[in-house]
C-alpha cells in the first residue's frame, strides 16, 4: 500500500477556509491567553521553556475544552431544528455541565444520562447541572449509559420533540474540529511550540490538535496524558477521528492523518479515572503555588504530573518550548467527593 502523502499547500488552504466557515454558536471570546510558566520552570530546576494555553479561562459555562467542541456541535443541532440536547458522562462530567449550559443559552431542553448515584447535596458540576435546569437520569455504570440515552431519545421523539444526541465528550469529527480551529488561534498568537502536552480521555481534543497541526503545517510533538483509557484504545480512535475530519473539510482524510501515530501516555492514571495520585496532588499544589493556576483533580492535574515527570527525567531538551494546554474542569475542585465518580 502506498503511504498517504501529507496535505499539499492547496489542500491546507482549502481546509483552513473550511474551518473558518464552519457554522458555530458564539460562545468564546478568543483568543484564550498563553502565559509563560517561568516560576514553575525554576521550581523544577530549569529544563525547557514552559508555556500554558488557558482554556480554563473560557468564560462561558465555567469554560474548558468542551466549549470549543460544543460551539460547533450545537450549531449543527440548531441547523437540524432540534429542541433538546442529550449527552452522557459521570456525575461530575465537565462535558455534561457545558452541554447543559449551551442548551440553556439556546433556549433548548437538556437531558443528561449520568453514571453514579444521585448526590444528596449536589456540588461541583452536579450543582451546576441542577442550576442550569438539566433533566438528569442516573444509571449504575458506564456500560448502561448509551442504552438509556437511546431509549430516552426515542421517548422524546414519540412526544414530538427533536433530540440531538451528543456522544461522550462531544468527541465526534465535528466536535474535534474545535481544536483544529484552536491550533489556528495558537498560530495567530505567534506561538509554535516544540511540544504540546494535554489531558486526553475521549480523544476529541487530541484529534483536533493533531489535525490542526497538519492543516497549519506545524510539527510539534503532541503528548496526550490519559485520564483513563490505555493507548491501544485511544490511539486508533484518535486516528479515525482525524481521518473523518478530512471529509468535513473537503480534503483527503488519509492525507490529513499522514503517518499519524497519536502519542498517548497512560502511566499517570493511577488507581483509575478520577482517583488522585501522589503525583497529581503534587502537581496541583506546585502549579498553584508557583503560577497561581488551578488544576482539576481528574484531568489537568494528571496531565501536569506527566509534564513535570518528563521535565525531571530529562525527556525534553532544554532548548525546547513545551506548551501545556489547560483544558479546564475546575468545578471538579469543588465536588464533595473530591473527584468525579468513575
Amino acid at each position: 500500500m502506498i503511504a498517504a502523502m501529507p496535505l499539499e499547500l492547496q489542500e491546507r488552504v482549502r481546509a483552513r477556509h473550511a474551518l473558518d466557515g464552519l457554522p458555530t454558536v458564539a460562545l468564546l471570546v478568543q483568543p484564550t491567553p498563553v502565559h509563560e510558566m517561568a516560576a514553575l520552570r525554576q521550581a523544577l530546576g530549569a529544563g525547557p521553556r514552559l508555556l500554558i494555553k488557558r482554556d480554563d479561562l473560557i468564560g462561558f459555562g465555567f469554560g474548558g475544552n468542551k466549549v470549543r467542541k460544543l460551539a460547533l456541535v450545537a450549531a449543527r443541532a440548531k441547523e437540524e431544528g432540534c429542541d433538546t440536547l442529550m449527552t452522557t458522562g459521570a456525575v461530575q462530567s465537565n462535558h455534561a455541565r457545558v452541554t447543559a449550559a449551551v442548551a440553556a443559552h439556546l433556549g433548548m431542553h437538556c437531558v443528561l444520562v449520568l453514571n453514579g448515584s444521585p448526590p444528596q447535596a449536589p456540588s461541583g458540576n452536579a450543582l451546576l447541572d441542577a442550576l442550569l435546569g438539566a433533566e438528569i437520569h442516573y444509571v449504575a455504570s458506564r456500560t448502561e449509559r448509551s442504552v438509556a440515552m437511546g431509549a430516552l431519545a426515542e421517548r422524546l421523539a414519540e412526544r414530538g420533540h427533536r433530540p440531538f444526541v451528543i456522544p461522550l465528550g462531544a468527541s465526534t469529527s465535528l466536535g474535534a474540529l474545535g481544536y483544529a480551529q484552536a491550533i489556528g488561534e495558537l498560530v495567530a498568537q505567534g506561538v509554535v511550540p516544540d511540544v504540546i502536552v494535554h489531558s486526553t480521555s475521549s480523544g476529541g481534543t487530541q484529534a483536533g490538535i493533531l489535525a490542526g497541526c497538519a492543516i497549519y503545517d506545524i510539527h510539534p510533538r503532541v503528548v496526550g496524558i490519559s485520564a483513563d483509557e490505555p493507548p491501544e484504545v485511544l490511539a486508533p480512535f484518535i486516528r479515525t477521528l482525524v481521518e473523518q475530519m478530512g471529509g468535513l473539510l473537503g480534503v483527503p482524510g488519509p492525507a490529513l492523518a499522514r503517518e499519524l501515530e497519536p502519542e498517548v501516555d497512560a502511566a499517570f492514571v493511577g488507581a483509575g479515572y478520577g482517583e488522585p495520585t501522589p503525583a497529581s496532588c503534587e502537581a496541583q499544589s506546585l502549579v498553584a503555588r508557583t503560577e497561581g493556576v488551578f488544576l482539576d483533580p481528574t484531568y489537568t492535574a494528571k496531565a501536569m504530573a506527566g509534564l513535570i515527570a518528563y521535565v525531571r527525567e530529562g525527556r525534553f531538551d532544554d532548548s525546547q518550548t513545551v506548551l501545556f494546554w489547560h483544558t479546564g474542569g475546575l468545578p471538579g475542585l469543588f465536588a464533595s467527593t473530591g473527584h468525579p465518580s468513575p
